[in-house]
């Protein structure tokens, strides 16, 4: 019997967080957090870190693992996540991943093999000799044979796109599509997705709200210790919410410049989370307003009652 696990997904700032502690004072759970960022410590405010009174004494996982200066990739995350699923599981207790992370998320619930994902030097340079002999379009036509719906996704021109579709195949024995309809069609879990979305407007005006709130908690004093730390060039400074504070630490924008541009790259991201979740994962939407998000957590948490229960 496959292990039951929740997902909570959405854009930032929509109430991810606040729902997950919900779900999980109503059904035994603990909480894992499916955000790229909040791995770091010290990168607290930028990445709207769960305090600990907002935890509301529920535990928590994959916050504060790493120093800044490390790096983690896909599949770390998804072997770190899946061994604390299982630890949960272990405690009888309801595991429940919440975050905006799609890829990372996604990767834990399809059980990605990061061994094929990881590209091949050496098979790149293969192919791109042969492009350099043949030319694009005599190794295009290859694609073409093999996987002619990956063809058509492909501009003839798309040098790196093409190479990979070709390394899967070359590979696996699979065409492109081949491979990741397997991936999606295999779960370890029982799971059901839950997915929060608001009216635009809505959502940034809580994302414009959401960054002031930051800058008034001390983001610009956290990006600066970050950056003096000698931080500025690694993984973690690449978020949102610290690669734009640092040219006012540096003195090459106004304050009020940066904020400006950390709030229309938070806007953007969130349309890219929203839409990504949208085609990528078979989501639950519920729809929050400000007025109506007390019911709607009350909707969700029934719906889940059903879920949880089933054997």
């Amino acid at each position: 019997m496959k292990e039951k696990l929740v997902v909570i997904v959405g854009p930032t700032a929509v109430g991810k967080t606040a729902l997950s502690i919900e779900v999980a004072k109503k059904f035994n759970g603990e909480i894992i957090s499916g955000d790229s960022m909040q791995i770091y410590r010290g990168l607290d405010i930028g990445t709207a870190k769960v305090t600990e009174a907002e935890k509301d004494g529920i535990p928590h996982y994959m916050l504060d693992i790493l120093e800044p200066h490390q790096s983690f990739s896909v599949a770390d995350f998804q072997k770190q996540v899946q061994q604390n699923i299982e630890e949960i599981h272990q405690k009888h207790k309801l595991p429940i991943i919440a975050g905006g992370t799609g890829l990372y998320i996604q990767s834990v619930l399809y059980d990605y093999q990061f061994a094929v994902n990881e590209r091949s030097t050496e098979y790149h340079e293969q192919i791109e000799s042969e492009i350099e002999r043949e030319g694009i379009d005599y190794v295009y036509q290859r694609l073409k044979r093999v996987d002619p719906l990956q063809a058509e996704k492909i501009h003839p021109n798309n040098q790196r796109r093409l190479i990979r579709a070709l390394e899967v195949f070359d590979r696996t024995g699979m065409t492109m599509t081949e491979y990741q309809q397997k991936q999606l069609e295999q779960s370890r879990y029982d799971f059901r997705i839950v997915g929060l979305q608001m009216d635009r407007p809505l959502l940034y005006e809580r994302i414009n709200k959401r960054v002031d709130q930051m800058i008034e908690s001390g983001l610009i004093e956290e990006v600066n210790r970050l950056y003096q730390e000698g931080l500025e060039n690694t993984q973690a400074m690449r978020g949102i919410g610290y690669k734009e504070i640092l040219p006012y630490i540096k003195g090459e924008q106004s304050l009020e410049e940066v904020i400006d541009t950390l709030k229309r790259n938070s806007r953007r991201f969130a349309k890219r989370q929203y839409t990504w979740f949208k085609n990528k994962m078979p989501v639950d939407w519920y729809s929050i307003t400000g007025e109506t998000k007390n019911q709607v957590f009350q909707n969700i948490l029934t719906d889940l009652e059903g879920f949880y229960k089933e054997k």
